[in-house]
């Protein structure tokens, strides 16, 4: 007898998938396998299959019927796994707020597993603005010329260059005749004011020309100087860059960029900003990139959740592969999940004494959704319970030594996100302390030159009443940098 096909699995669903959650992944699963865009072997029966697992399931009367005939729900095979790790045990029945700290890791279930590399639809944005001009072009020109040299037969490339307007150097394409891409990339000149928007929507047309749900789709805008007018704008399309699955990751170079701004612009898509303090570092950083992107197991992870009455989240943190801070709401991008460093979230929760009243209190109730180029079908979504058992008395018992690495580093990074927001209010004198406090624990764990760097920015805080623009971003960028170390042991 012929086994009963799953259609949930088929357009990667949970089975109390409400009505528009089929649609959508119906939709999303259609646009990915339509045999006029793809003549991958199978991939036509798999489209045939999506499209009887949608008629069933978009019907109320025939998904009943369905429902009645299929096993047991049993947790999908899916080729990632996740894993919950708290700060304590349980928490205390206390007539005040308490914290729990959580972190959540995703890796392949498999390590050994050889999964196939995803080729890359990628685009370079690259800034031409006049404050680009000189040294700083040619560096920056030959950074790209580097990248397109790394590029593989599979890869698509292009390239656009904005200042207030912008122009496609290289349209979307596979590396043909590299020597004439190349020369057209040499023939950019600095001029012009800088406007971001014009640059990441000519961006966004050429990855849309090559967008395709096996590869990895990405955007990487390389700028030095501000935007003006247009930061609303440049927001609204990174949210449809991620609705689309096009990540849109930030180099910024030098001191004159806000980074605060480009961060929010890469954290809609699930990435996040770099500096690079000197021009000469161009190259090796945008080499960084093009690794990163080729060891990408899943292009995006999504989560989707709910918090109980009673519980928020007061902050949010990847660790890794890209460490920055990340805005929690509904649905929350997290990034992806790299080959050997997998993907790991810091959640702060607060919770009030009236989600404490049982012995057992659910923190967050969700789904992450995985996409991932290598897999013609779903990946199976993975239901996410974050919940923690009520006590009288507190536990003795410490927490796991990976939280402990994760919230010792974590405190640093605060620490100098709290003297930025003092700065901000005008309360120099609180800065300093911050700042003279984050000098302090720096020493102690042995980063010497991070904080001889951070001793003399509290000099400048405290004469000037000001961060100095260099050191503000080397700071940041730093303790943020500490994520991605090996060890314990400081470099």
């Amino acid at each position: 007898m012929t086994p009963t096909p799953d259609y949930y699995a088929i357009l990667g669903i949970l089975r109390d998938a409400a009505p528009e959650q089929i649609k959508r992944a119906y939709i999303e699963a259609a646009q990915r396998l339509h045999p006029d865009k793809n003549q991958a072997p199978g991939e036509t029966e798999i489209f045939l299959e999506v499209q009887q697992a949608y008629e069933t399931l978009s019907n109320p009367k025939r998904r009943k019927a369905y429902d009645a005939t299929l096993p047991k729900e049993e947790t999908p095979d899916s080729p990632i796994v996740h894993e919950i790790l708290y700060s304590r045990p349980h928490l205390v029945r206390l007539d005040e707020a308490q914290l729990m700290y959580v972190l959540v890791n995703l890796r392949a279930r498999r390590e050994e597993e050889a999964f196939p590399v995803p080729p890359l639809n990628v685009c370079l944005v690259l800034d031409r603005s006049t404050s680009m001009k000189d040294a700083k072009m040619d560096l920056l020109k030959a950074a790209a010329i580097q990248f397109l040299r790394d590029l593989r037969a599979e890869d698509i490339f292009s390239m656009v260059a904005f200042s207030d307007r912008a122009d496609v150097i290289i349209p979307a394409s596979y590396r043909n005749d590299r020597l004439k891409l190349e020369s057209r990339i040499r023939d950019i000149h600095a001029g012009g004011a800088t406007e971001l928007f014009q640059g990441l929507q000519s961006g966004l047309d050429e990855v849309r020309r090559g967008r395709d749900a096996r590869r990895v789709n990405q955007i990487i805008l390389l700028t030095d100087g501000h935007t003006y007018g247009d930061e609303e704008a440049c927001l609204k399309l990174a949210e449809q860059a991620s609705r689309e699955e096009i990540g849109i990751s930030v180099m910024g170079i030098g001191s004159d960029w806000n980074d605060t701004f480009l961060d929010q612009v890469a954290g809609r898509t699930g990435n996040t900003s770099h500096y690079i303090a000197r021009p000469q570092d161009i190259q090796k950083l945008l080499a960084e990139k093009f690794h990163e992107l080729t060891r990408v197991l899943a292009e995006e992870v999504t989560l989707e959740g709910s918090l109980a009455e009673g519980v928020q989240v007061n902050y949010a943190f990847r660790t890794q592969p890209e460490s920055g801070p990340l805005s929690f709401d509904q649905t929350m991008r997290l990034g992806a999940i790299l080959r050997e460093t997998g993907l790991s979230v810091l959640f702060e929760f607060l919770v009030q004494p009236s989600a404490l009243q049982k012995d057992h209190t659910l923190l967050l109730n969700g789904t992450l959704k995985i996409a991932m180029a290598t897999r013609p079908t779903p990946v199976p979504p993975i239901r996410i319970r974050i919940e923690t058992a009520v006590a009288v008395e507190p536990a003795t018992t410490l927490p796991p030594p990976a939280i402990l690495q994760a919230l010792s580093r974590l405190t640093l990074y605060r620490m100098q996100e709290r003297a930025r927001n003092e700065t901000q209010a005008g309360e120099f004198d609180k800065a300093t302390r911050s700042l003279k406090n984050l000098a302090a624990h720096l020493l102690e764990q042995g980063h010497r030159g991070l904080a001889h760097t951070v001793l003399l920015e509290a000099e400048n805080l405290q004469s000037k009443h000001t961060f100095s623009l260099s050191g503000e971003k080397e700071i940041k960028y730093a303790t943020r940098a500490l994520f991605m170390q090996e060890g314990d042991v400081p470099a």
